[in-house]
């Protein structure tokens, strides 16, 4: 049997995400601390010193309804934090608070590719702090620095069922976990940041025996493409362990990015290890209905709602409205661009081509981009002031410098000729000048055609307008 039908990956997701918030989850310490200097924000209560007592930020509970119903969770009513004791030398406190027994929701569900992933549970928690080895790693390092800025920083811990099955699913999961985020104003769900992180948990099933491998959880993954990555990876060791008939062991492992390989790290922890008790500083959390619906009054429209409307009212292709749809922003100028133009299917072409290629090429907060760039090139376009390969060398220098197409073109005379005597006139010059080109093309290698029409151009300095340059070029090589 072929490998990849007999065994099949069964794969969970457990999400962090720092949730916006303008205070950390326990104190009034700034939230914002990605281009802090190292221990700037931080107090008593972050940094776990004796007698200081957490108080919950209200803040914190509001995006974590939001994201619970945005995922279409059932919002628990009484919820309750827990201490989860461990040692690390970034954990001030020697555990981290967080919701075990009691978490703020349960029993959603993310759609990807028609397949219900469900949301096992999303529960409130505290980050810790950061290390800093004065060396590449923590085993070459002479010495290393804690940095206790992220502890307490507030998290939402997002548990899948084991539902993925594939690598590349739990990739468009992540994407599109991270799409409805910035569509609720949750979080940034900035990876590079640290706002959004992976851990990954793999088994594979042999179909044939029945038999499934034990669990292996792969830590923190920042990027979709890692999380791919390093799943296709462990994919492919358990296959070959279980056709070894060899045990796989239960651990968790670490993606080294220069071997593009996984690597052992620990054990897999059991719930137990951790000791979870009750937190005893902080009071159980009741929320009525009051607040929930105000919440939920607030979420608005969500990407795959947007796919679907987009499809059904500008006529577009379902695979490719995604690209408009995925990131907030890009949705808001594109409506904002088919508002003013009425072309919904033009203004699409021109985001999909020539608005993403630039993302692509140059830094995307450096371009000067507005619906007012994509309406101006367009209707020049479509007034055959300039040709569509015009526009777009017109569309770069806009975004390029901020100038709108109308001013650009007549500060370079590129206003496109249709005078039809001058361009026959061309056209009749450049025939006369190939004539074995012309008995070529008259003897039947109508490819040469487009070698006319580029003579001409070329002649116009590419301003001659191409549907009337065709037209005479086939008047006077035909007859």
């Amino acid at each position: 049997m072929e490998k990849a039908k007999r065994y099949k990956p069964v794969i969970g997701l457990e999400i962090h995400v720092q949730l916006s918030t303008k205070t950390k989850a326990f104190c009034n310490c700034s939230a914002d601390v990605f281009d802090l200097e190292p221990n700037t924000s931080i107090c008593p209560v972050c940094t776990g010193q004796p007698g200081a007592l957490p108080v919950p930020s209200m803040e914190m509970f509001e995006l974590g309804v939001r994201l619970g119903l945005a995922l279409n969770c059932k919002i628990n009513r009484y919820s309750r934090f827990d201490r989860k004791n461990y040692f690390y030398p970034d954990l001030p406190k020697g555990y981290q608070i967080t919701q075990f027994f009691y978490p703020l929701a349960e029993h959603g569900f993310l759609e990807v590719e028609g397949k219900r992933v469900r949301i096992r549970r999303i529960h409130l928690e505290e980050d810790a702090g950061k290390l800093m080895h004065a060396g590449d790693n923590i085993t070459e390092a002479d010495y290393s620095l804690v940095d206790m800025n992220r502890c307490g920083v507030p998290l939402a811990e997002i548990v899948t069922e084991p539902d993925i099955e594939s690598p590349e699913q739990a990739r468009i999961f992540m994407e599109k976990l991270r799409s409805i985020l910035r569509y609720i104003g949750v979080s940034s769900g900035d990876m590079e940041k640290g706002a959004m992180r992976c851990d990954a948990n793999i088994s594979v099933v042999d179909t044939l025996t029945g038999k499934q491998s034990n669990k292996v959880e792969v830590k923190n993954m920042n990027s979709f493409r890692f999380v791919e990555k390093a799943l296709e990876y462990e994919y492919e060791r358990i296959v070959e362990h279980l056709e070894k008939g060899l045990d796989v062991e239960r651990e968790t492992r670490g993606w080294n990015l220069s071997t593009k390989t996984t690597v052992s790290m620990r054990s897999k922890e059991e719930a137990h290890d951790y000791r979870y008790f009750p937190e005893p500083d902080i009071p159980p959390v009741v929320l009525d209905d009051e607040f929930i619906e105000k919440i939920k009054a607030t979420i608005g429209e969500l990407p795959e709602q947007r796919l679907k409307r987009f499809v059904e009212t500008y006529g577009l292709n379902t695979k490719e409205v995604w690209a408009l749809v995925e990131d907030k922003e890009i949705g808001d100028l594109y409506e904002e661009a088919v508002k003013k133009s009425g072309e919904p299917k033009e203004v699409a072409n021109w985001f999909l081509t020539e608005l993403f290629r630039l993302y692509g090429e140059y830094e995307k907060e450096k371009l000067f981009v507005s619906a007012d760039t994509f309406v101006e090139v367009i209707n020049l376009m479509k007034d055959g002031t300039i040709s569509r390969n015009m526009a777009k060398d017109v569309f770069q220098e806009s975004l390029l410098t901020g100038k709108m197409p109308k001013q650009i073109v007549e500060e370079k005379g590129l206003k496109q000729i249709d005078d039809t005597a001058l361009i026959e006139q061309i056209a009749k010059k450049v025939i006369e000048s190939h004539p074995k080109e012309v008995e070529t093309f008259k003897a039947g290698k109508e490819g040469l055609f487009g070698f006319f029409v580029g003579q001409v151009m070329k002649e116009l300095k590419g301003k001659a307008n191409p549907k009337t340059v065709n037209e005479i070029l086939n008047k006077l090589l035909r007859n």
